[in-house]
């Protein structure tokens, strides 16, 4: 879950956390070898088990944004091998490496990457047509551009599940990981899981339920890495200082040293029961909610710079104190004592919107730059800057563009947010209800309270419902949430995730329709489709108080479900057995070589439910991989001693395992593992 400045924000606030990661580059005659990972870690620490958010190497590798694009999907491919045999070189597991590639979405992130995929869609038809626009004037001056090469744009959209090109994908890390097995000496003794585009669930949950299903480890301790080179400045980077010169680099987060700083921050004195600070470290966690996550706005008063994470933990320790006890236990949120944090955000709203006024006001440069011969030129440019033809008429422009990027900018937050009566016109505004409809407020909090919920609940239990969403573009106050007690009860049972193709329908605009069956992407552009109101060919986008579009919201139309699915009835019979296959959901596909100490043993666990095995694997065999005959999956969040209590017996490994080493997780997210160390139970240990 992408928390937008949330990395800055905790590595400077907790600067011990990062640890520069040594990389071991070996060289002959300027070209680089191989690394012998069956050597000691250089980072002088040794993992057993990384975990690989796949997408966060997919996109960089596919369209980076820092060198050359690959030339085709070749190269694609090689650069996502080369990727992940760099970060197991850095990492060097011993046991387990857990690829995970993003799956069917729960309807609730879907709302996300269909605002991302139409932007993506619509950023790329705005640089071409401005690139046109540019050869044209430059042309009708006289001037000579040579003939424009036809490159077809690659489009990023293509990696969504369904595609043929993450089909594709998922063959090749097939083969790349039967090959490493078979060749590398590092590899030979690990076990390897990869969860490809066809198993529904966003990577990062699919790789915590699979550590939640663990059975037999002992102590886990978990190491959050991401590359870090530098920050992004904009949704492409475009306002980024400079480019990186090197190759980029990675840091380890140790979420040891993180748990050492909140503890420190959130023990609490003179409770009146015992401090409990994993209960205290989950309820951070779901304070984190405020500020951002993928599947609700986050409140308008509550900004991550402005320090609305400290505001909340000052907050919060006095609702401990008084109501004497915590937000959440095991994925489960007590919305009375989140109403009172609530309205104590509440109170101070008025005054936070002013000062964000007042520091906008300070802080603000200046709107617009002129051009011609007064605009600022890079050192050493060849070209001559146009001179000036009417200074008069070029000073005019500037004070009106000045004003109207001004009014553009501030949008909503200059006219509604730091003057008497803000909060009935935001609600004018945003939502378009009479400023007295005091029931729709209410409906908005209810679908909040809900989202609170289903976001905890998806991170410490697993997707509770596949098909909720929060159904607004924009939050409440925190204000508002009053008498939120009873507004949740439990969300429905027996939901079931949408198939491949059928997320593609959902989240895709009409221009990658190309991606879909042909009957299929008619509906999106046929005048007489049922559901072409689903496929906009522009929508507005609302700066919402932002300084740029790419953080703005996206006000595209909701997609209903019902209709959806009646649309797709009509059309399923078109589909070919190649895209019937590419629109069915798979399962974790489990490789180990022939060498690996287990070998013998799952060999003869899976004999009778042996999949399939392909000499083209060359040593590596491969399984489909289910949870083993006698796991119990636990239905709550893991905690020390859960065993002894659940199983009425001393927990007992069926397999060694060495508590002096560490996990390593690869991922985008700053807290996603925070909870990863609590002892978990092995995959392949509870067969009896």
């Amino acid at each position: 879950m992408g928390v937008p400045a949330f990395f800055r924000w905790l590595s400077r606030k907790y600067p011990s956390i990062i640890v520069h990661c040594v990389e071991e580059k070996v060289k002959c005659n300027g070209v680089r070898i191989p690394v012998d990972t069956t050597k000691p870690n250089p980072n002088e620490v040794e993992f057993d088990n990384l975990y690989l958010d796949m997408n966060g190497i997919i996109h960089p590798c596919t369209h980076p944004e820092d060198k050359p694009a690959p030339k085709n999907e070749d190269e694609m491919m090689v650069a996502i091998f080369e990727y992940i045999d760099r970060l197991f070189n850095i990492v060097r597991p011993r046991r387990v490496l857990y690829m995970a590639i993003d799956g069917v979405a729960p309807r609730a992130k879907m709302n996300q990457q269909r605002s991302r995929r139409f932007r993506a869609s619509k950023e790329g038809v705005e640089l071409t047509e401005e690139k046109s626009r540019m050869r044209e004037e430059i042309i009708s001056r006289g001037g000579y551009l040579p003939p424009e090469e036809i490159k077809e744009r690659f489009d990023s959209n293509c990696i969504t599940p369904g595609t043929e090109f993450m089909d594709n994908l998922a063959h090749c890390l097939r083969y790349y990981v039967a090959d490493r097995l078979s060749n590398d000496p590092g590899w030979r003794n690990v076990t390897v899981f990869l969860s490809d585009a066809s198993v529904p669930g966003e990577g990062e949950h699919k790789i915590m339920d699979f550590i939640r299903r663990q059975r037999a480890l002992i102590s886990v301790f978990s190491i959050y890495c991401q590359g870090t080179a530098r920050e992004k400045q904009g949704q492409h980077d475009e306002f980024a200082d400079t480019m990186p010169v090197a190759e980029q680099e990675f840091i380890f987060i140790r979420l040891c040293v993180l748990r050492e700083y909140l503890a420190r921050e959130l023990t609490m004195a003179s409770l009146p029961f015992t401090f409990d600070f994993e209960r205290s470290v989950d309820d951070w966690v779901f304070m984190c909610f405020f500020v951002g996550n993928d599947f609700l706005p986050h409140l308008p008063s509550l900004e991550i710079r402005e320090g609305a994470i400290d505001r909340l933990v000052n907050i919060y320790k006095d609702v401990v104190h008084k109501t004497g006890g915590y937000l959440t236990q095991n994925g489960y949120v007590n919305l009375e004592r989140v109403e009172m944090i609530m309205q104590a955000v509440g109170v101070a709203e008025d005054n936070i919107f002013k000062k964000r006024k007042e520091d906008d006001v300070r802080q603000q440069g200046p709107a617009y730059l002129t051009t011609g011969q007064f605009a600022p030129h890079a050192l050493g440019r060849r070209d001559r800057p146009e001179p000036v033809q009417n200074a008069r008429h070029q000073a005019y422009d500037m004070r009106m563009h000045s004003r109207e990027q001004h009014n553009k900018v501030q949008g909503l937050s200059d006219r509604e947010l730091w003057e008497e009566g803000w909060k009935q016109r935001y609600y004018k505004t945003k939502f378009d209800v009479d400023v007295m409809d005091e029931d729709f407020r209410k409906k908005v909090v209810r679908s909040y309270v809900e989202g609170l919920c289903w976001v905890l609940r998806y991170y410490y239990q697993g997707c509770a419902s596949w098909k909720w969403y929060f159904p607004f573009h924009y939050a409440p106050f925190a204000s508002d949430f009053k008498d939120i007690k009873d507004m949740f009860t439990e969300f429905e049972k027996g939901t079931k995730p949408f198939k491949p193709l059928e997320q593609l329908m959902g989240v895709f605009p009409a221009a990658s329709g190309n991606f879909l069956p042909e009957t299929w992407r008619t509906l999106m552009t046929s005048p007489v489709s049922s559901i072409i109101d689903f496929y906009p060919d522009d929508f507005a986008i609302d700066l919402n108080g932002k300084k740029y579009a790419w953080q703005g919201v996206a006000l595209l139309p909701f997609v209903d479900e019902q209709r959806l699915r009646a649309a797709l009835a009509d059309v399923y019979a078109d589909l070919t057995a190649e895209e019937v296959k590419r629109n069915s959901l798979g399962s974790d596909i489990l490789f180990i070589s022939k060498s690996h100490p287990l070998f013998d043993f799952i060999h003869e666990l899976y004999r009778t439910e042996l999949k399939f095995k392909d000499p083209q694997y060359a040593d590596g065999f491969v399984f489909k991989a289910v949870l083993l005959p006698g796991a119990k999956i636990p239905n709550k969040v893991l905690k020390p001693g859960d065993w002894e209590k659940g199983n009425r017996e001393p927990w007992r490994p069926q397999l060694g395992f060495n508590p002096n080493r560490q996990q390593a997780h690869l991922g985008q997210s700053g807290f996603r593992a925070l909870k990863d160390h609590h002892p978990g139970r092995s995959l392949i240990t509870a067969a009896k």
